[in-house]
């Protein structure tokens, strides 16, 4: 491996306007980082990447690359591009595996980081190495949120994230498990046992609903709640997949591990327009999932689903009268969008939720009550991990402001 990842970094041109830099949205240092790894300095490449993004290891692994850095590759142009996510993975992995003892100034301010996803992580590496108290409130049994509960482990494997808790660890912060912020410990608690700031990062768990008929029937799951743990659902061998995201390609794929013969994904529109990246399609593929496309699920039944044939007018989806058929599924997996849970919101005064049922926030990332930061998904909607961290990189340096202004009173 290492003698490929080398041969890989020697074919980076050093450019002097990196387009791959330009198409990352973290403005990651690819040339940089890979001349420090091809001048035998490894460490200070993997301190590079983790200090611009601390989630480095995980992006080069779960980012559509060929969208980003390896799309704006020059050497795309004429042919294939340098394989920057592997070069990276490479170094980051062996940056994150060495023990490092970084001397870390403590200043005043604590911080409550409430959910440990792509932005609850980044946040909490970010200000902790700035210093700060930060504790993490997990509502689950593990740290990782979307990385751990809503990726699969063939993708990105759960050991990075047990690294990255030990990481933690090492750097102070504390992590308390299976803790739902709302219910019990609310906001007004975290401010009353002297928090100075509450950073809210819950991502988006609630699936939205379809609202076709059939859908309670006792075989209609949602993906997010497959994917939390798949080998607690009895699919059976014909599995229809609605939606066309990643997330409906990675529930595909699970489903076709776990012993499914048949996989399916429904998608409403046509092959060129599934959201999901170009390669995790590809690779659904090779694993035997097949697609139906311009097709929409109008009826749940016990054993089959009824579906309508559509087109596209004016870029919106119409159904075709009379061009109904039937689809056989011992088990159908929704996976279309989430929305955020109400469990904070419902139980303080004070935080405002837009049109969209997502956090209010300012330029600044913080909601409207003061004190109350939120970044991810529960404010951006459904992100990519890499512009999860970008922002929350932001929100942080707000965070920084308005704790140390709040200690020069």
């Amino acid at each position: 491996m290492a003698k490929h990842i080398i041969d890989e970094a020697k074919r980076c041109l050093n450019c002097k306007k990196p387009q791959c830099r330009m198409a990352c949205p973290i403005s990651t240092d690819v040339p940089g980082f890979i001349q420090k790894f091809l001048n035998g300095d490894i460490v200070e490449a993997g301190k590079d990447l983790f200090e611009n993004n601390p989630l480095s290891v995980i992006c080069s692994i779960v980012c559509p690359h060929e969208e980003q850095c390896e799309g704006g590759c020059i050497l795309g142009r004429k042919g294939k591009p340098v394989r920057i996510g592997s070069i990276e993975n490479y170094i980051s992995d062996y940056y994150l595996n060495i023990n490092s003892h970084d001397v870390i100034e403590k200043k005043p301010g604590r911080v409550a980081i409430i959910g440990s996803g792509p932005a609850g992580l980044a946040a909490a590496f970010i200000l902790a190495r700035k210093g700060y108290k930060v504790t993490i409130f997990e509502s689950e049994e593990k740290i990782g949120g979307v990385l751990r509960y809503g990726i699969p482990e063939f993708r990105l494997s759960n050991d990075i994230l047990d690294t990255l808790h030990e990481k933690l660890i090492n750097l102070g912060v504390k992590i308390r498990p299976n803790t739902l912020i709302g219910p019990v410990i609310t906001i007004d608690m975290l401010f009353r046992d002297e928090y100075d700031v509450i950073f809210i990062a819950t991502g988006v768990w609630n699936p939205n609903p379809l609202n076709v008929k059939g859908e309670s029937l006792g075989h209609i799951h949602y993906a997010i709640s497959y994917l939390k743990n798949p080998d607690a659902f009895n699919l059976g061998e014909k599995v229809v997949v609605i939606g066309g995201g990643n997330t409906a390609i990675d529930v595909a794929r699970t489903a076709a591990r776990k012993g499914a013969k048949n996989v399916t994904i429904l998608y409403r529109r046509m092959e060129e327009h599934l959201p999901a990246t170009k390669s995790e399609i590809e690779i659904a593929k090779l694993d035997g999932v097949k697609f139906e496309f311009l097709s929409s699920p109008i009826e749940f039944m016990d054993d089959k689903i009824k579906c309508i044939k559509n087109e596209i007018v004016d870029g919106r989806v119409v159904h075709l009268e009379g061009r109904e058929f039937f689809v056989e599924a011992d088990s159908v997996l929704i996976a279309i969008s989430q929305s955020a849970r109400t469990n904070i919101v419902s139980t303080t005064e004070g935080i405002e939720l837009n049109e969209k049922g997502l956090l209010q926030t300012d330029e600044n990332g913080m909601t409207t009550r003061p004190g109350v930061f939120g970044a991810g998904d529960v404010v951006t909607g459904a992100q990519t991990v890499v512009k999860a961290v970008n922002y929350t990189k932001k929100v942080c340096d707000s965070i920084e402001k308005y704790i140390d202004a709040k200690y020069a009173e």
